[in-house]
């Protein structure tokens, strides 16, 4: 038995930012807080400004929070919560990318439920109240949190990223326009595709993948390998920067009901006692982590290689499923991102500690195989060893 989470209603397309004020009016809002960075928000005619400018066609009053951080913190989440309790707000708008979701969905839970989030909430479907109305407007094609019931963050006393994974977290509206996406930086725009290249495979291989799932996962996979190089070398490619939300937004609708595995399980480690950017954690670990699985599903393997674009006519099933690997790596080394963990400045002595707790994280649990933590270890040194060759 399989169950679907996604949002009611999903608005896709260039121009789409526009039926956000419609649609919070539809939801009764009548003062609504506003969660996203202060880049996003000072930018002129930028998403915020569009976003604000659709809520005051429909008599809605805005109020921010725009202390968002990469990885957002439980002090950003209790910052934005004192705002939205204070200024009476009754719903909450997220304008960015997956970080100004999580943060969003992040106040939502702190404002209906009592308690520690992590302590409390960290783990899958321990809500018990809904959240307030919640409408993301995603600017970035990554991480898919505008359509996930996931939300992720990171605990600043005990430096861990934690995921509180429910139904409740679902937005009730995403909206993702590509014209908000046109002009981002090459490194993001290569670190979120990564992101949803990650989410994509991840899916594909997961204990939890169906039918269902793994439709919206390689079409993911097609689109990212045929559109991330071009959309990081020249950012106002209007059709890739399309072609890539679509992606994101499908790799999120399989992971979100798929899984996902070690790649996430262990970049949370790396975001949460690094603060790295989680899209880079996760392409430095992606082709280490499917080496390790890739015994599990040659023949999965071998199809991600296809999707890929790689002549796999005449191979074995092994040797094609290896082909699957050297596109991943050839890709992330065409976007440039980062070779090894070594450059980041990730220290040996804690890979112990990190594989721990990536095995406590939800995503290891639909790993297609079950390691321990010697196996974690092994692959954080590949991870941490890995030339650009």
């Amino acid at each position: 038995m399989f169950d679907y989470f996604v949002p009611t209603v999903n608005f896709f397309g260039r121009g789409s930012v526009n039926v956000t004020g419609e649609r919070c009016e539809i939801l009764g809002g009548k003062k609504v807080l506003i969660v996203t960075d202060s880049f996003l928000r000072n930018l002129p005619d930028g998403p915020v400004e569009k976003v604000v400018n659709s809520l005051k066609e429909k008599g809605i009053e805005t109020v921010f929070y725009d202390g968002v951080e990469p990885n957002p913190k439980d002090t950003n989440v209790y910052d934005g919560l004192k705002i939205f309790q204070v200024k009476n707000c009754d719903m909450i708008v997220t304008v960015g990318g997956g970080s100004a979701h999580d943060c969003g969905k992040g106040i939502g839970i702190a404002a209906t439920h009592s308690g520690d989030l992590y302590e409390d909430y960290a783990g899958i479907e321990r809500l018990s109240n809904p959240l307030p109305p919640l409408v993301c407007v995603n600017t970035t094609a990554g991480t898919a949190s505008e359509v996930t019931r996931h939300c992720v963050i990171t605990n600043t006393d005990k430096k861990i990223k934690y995921v509180i994974v429910s139904w409740r977290n679902t937005p009730l509206v995403s909206i993702n326009d590509p014209e908000l996406m046109v002009g981002k930086p090459p490194a993001l725009t290569a670190a979120t595709g990564m992101d949803a290249l990650t989410h994509a495979v991840e899916s594909y291989l997961s204990l939890g993948a169906n039918p269902v799932t793994d439709a919206a996962a390689i079409q993911a996979i097609k689109l990212i390998s045929e559109n991330l190089r071009q959309a990081v070398a020249y950012g106002h490619n209007i059709e890739a920067r399309e072609n890539m939300a679509y992606a994101s937004l499908l790799a999120g609708m399989a992971f979100n009901n798929a899984g996902l595995g070690y790649v996430h399980a262990m970049a949370h480690q790396l975001g949460g006692l690094y603060d790295m950017p989680h899209g880079v954690a996760n392409a430095i670990l992606l082709p280490h982590v499917e080496r390790f699985n890739i015994i599990s599903n040659p023949q999965k393997f071998a199809d991600i290689a296809k999707f890929m674009g790689e002549n796999i006519e005449g191979l074995s099933i092994r040797d094609a499923a290896d082909k699957a690997i050297a596109a991943i790596e050839k890709l992330s080394r065409d976007v440039k991102i980062p070779t090894n963990l070594k450059e980041l400045g990730v220290k040996e002595e804690d890979f112990e500690y990190m594989a721990e707790m990536a095995l406590q994280d939800g995503n290891a649990i639909s790993n297609p195989i079950q390691g321990k933590k010697e196996d974690i270890i092994e692959i954080f040194q590949a991870a941490f060893d890995s030339s650009s060759n």
